[in-house]
């Protein structure tokens, strides 16, 4: 008798492959969070909110931006460990 052939000994037999460029997808929140930052800018014109007590804590917020795109980017440019 031959054996069955299941679903699950076809799927655990298969390699799995695995897009490369997959990392940068994370990226894709960057652009997010700037639409959300020029709506939140139109919004304080619109209804003339004052902005100068949050500058500091905007422009900290800026800088550790900054330094997580950096990582991203690093991160997502960095090669594969398990490469075959």
């Amino acid at each position: 008798m031959e054996p069955i052939d299941t679903d699950f000994d076809y799927v655990a037999q298969q390699s799995r492959k695995t897009d490369l460029r997959a990392r940068f997808n994370w990226l894709y929140i960057l652009p997010t969070l700037g639409v959300l930052w020029v709506v939140y800018l139109i919004l304080a014109v619109i209804f003339q909110w004052p902005l100068a007590g949050q500058v500091d804590t905007i422009m900290v917020l800026v800088v550790l931006l900054f330094l997580v795109i950096v990582g991203l980017l690093f991160w997502a440019v960095a090669p594969k460990s398990n490469r075959e």
